[in-house]
C-alpha cells in the first residue's frame, strides 16, 4: 500500500476538530528539490489511523527531516497497521525490516518488561506527574533497557492518553464499585493482575469483540482512552463513563540500533530533533482531542463522573497489587516510579 503523502495527510487533518488549532494551510514543508535520491530512505510503521494527531505530526517531521537535512534523509510513514500488526512491527524494526516504529510501552514491554512500569494502576494523578517521569529520570531508565535490545528510543514520548472505563450497570465512583464487576481488558498481565487487585472480575477479549461482548452483556464494562470510546461507539451499549485515569500509556518513538547508527551526528541531531519536537506538539494535540471527547460523549448521552483515587489506591495497595509489581519490576525503577508520584507500596 502506499505510504502517507502531504496531500492525504492535510486532507484529513479536517477530521480532527480538537486540533483545529494547527493550521490547515502551510503545516507539511515542502520537501527539497533534488535530483538525487536521498542516502537514507527510512520507513516507518504504525498502527494508527491517517488522521490521527500522531501521524499528522509525524509526517510533520518527516517533511521538516528532509527540507533541513536538504533531501539527505527520506522517512516514508506508513500508517494503520499497512505493514502488519504491533507484533510483526516490533521484530520488524528489530530485524531491519523497517526503521522506525511506535509501540505504545504495553507493546514493547513484551519486549522489554520494565516498559510497562508507566502502566501501573493509578500511579499517576496528572499529565504533570507523567511527564516528569517519563522525560526524567524514569523515562531514562526504560530507555537504557530498550537499548540493550539492540533499539534507540528518542528522548520523548507520544501520548496515548489515560484509561477511562465505562460501564453499563453503575459509575465507577470508589473502588467498591469494582467489586464483582465484570470487566473487559485487554491480554496484558499488569491490567488483568490490577483489576483483581480491585475485586473485579476481569476477562481478556480481543477489541474487535468489546462492542458485542457489551451489548450481550458477557461483560458489563470495559476500559480504554476516551477517543476510542468515541470512535468505537461503545456509548450505544453503555450507560456511565468514570474518569478514573487509572492507566497512562504512550508511545515510544524507536529507530533499529543499527539504522540509527549509521546516521552521521549532524543528521542524528535533525532527526531527533525534528521527532522529539513534534511528539511534544502531539502531546498538546491528544489534550485537546480529550478536552473535545468529554463533550461529545455526554452528548451522546454517556454520564461522565471523575473519581478521586484515593481508595483505588488504598485498596490495591492492600490486595498485595503495588508489592508484587514492585518485585517485578526490581527496586531501582519502582524507586524512579515512586520518586514522581510519591509513595506506592
Amino acid at each position: 500500500m502506499a505510504p502517507v503523502t502531504r496531500r492525504s495527510a492535510i486532507r484529513t487533518l479536517s477530521a480532527l476538530p480538537a486540533i483545529a488549532a494547527v493550521p490547515a494551510a502551510g503545516v507539511f514543508s515542502a520537501l527539497p528539490r533534488t535530483a538525487r535520491a536521498a542516502e537514507f530512505s527510512y520507513k516507518y510503521g504504525n498502527n494508527l489511523p491517517l488522521s490521527h494527531p500522531l501521524n499528522i505530526r509525524a509526517q510533520e517531521a518527516a517533511d521538516r527531516i528532509a527540507k533541513e537535512t536538504n533531501g539527505r534523509v527520506e522517512i516514508k510513514i506508513f500508517p494503520n497497521n499497512q505493514l502488519g500488526g504491533d507484533t510483526d512491527m516490533l521484530a520488524q524494526v528489530r530485524s531491519g525490516g523497517i526503521e522506525f516504529f511506535t509501540p505504545s510501552a504495553l507493546v514493547i514491554a513484551t519486549l522489554v518488561p520494565v516498559a510497562a512500569i508507566n502502566a501501573v494502576g493509578f500511579a499517576f494523578a496528572d499529565y504533570k506527574q507523567v511527564w516528569a517521569a517519563m522525560d526524567g529520570k524514569l523515562g531514562a531508565h526504560v530507555r537504557g533497557a530498550i537499548a540493550k535490545s539492540r533499539l534507540y528510543a528518542f528522548e520523548k514520548m507520544w501520548d496515548n492518553g489515560f484509561r477511562q472505563t465505562t460501564s453499563s450497570k453503575a459509575a465507577v465512583a470508589t473502588a467498591k464499585d469494582m467489586d464483582g464487576l465484570k470487566i473487559r481488558v485487554p491480554v496484558s498481565p499488569l491490567s488483568i493482575s490490577m483489576f483483581k487487585g480491585l475485586g473485579a472480575a476481569p476477562a481478556s477479549l480481543q477489541f474487535s469483540e468489546v462492542y458485542s461482548a457489551l451489548q450481550t452483556k458477557i461483560v458489563d464494562a470495559q476500559e480504554n482512552p476516551l477517543p476510542i470510546i468515541q470512535v468505537a461507539k461503545l456509548f450505544e451499549v453503555q450507560k456511565f463513563c468514570s474518569l478514573t485515569n487509572h492507566i497512562w500509556d504512550g508511545y515510544w518513538f524507536i529507530a533499529n540500533g543499527r539504522a540509527w547508527d549509521a546516521l552521521p551526528a549532524d543528521l542524528k541531531t535533525i532527526v531527533a530533533r525534528a521527532i522529539n519536537e513534534a511528539g511534544l506538539q502531539q502531546r498538546e494535540d491528544i489534550r485537546k482531542l480529550n478536552e473535545s471527547v468529554v463533550g461529545d460523549l455526554q452528548a451522546k448521552g454517556l454520564t461522565i463522573n471523575r473519581p478521586a483515587a484515593d481508595s483505588f489506591r488504598a485498596k490495591l495497595r492492600d490486595s498485595g497489587f503495588y508489592g508484587e509489581w514492585k518485585g517485578r519490576f526490581g527496586p531501582e525503577a519502582w524507586a524512579l516510579l515512586e520518586e514522581a508520584v510519591g509513595k506506592l507500596a
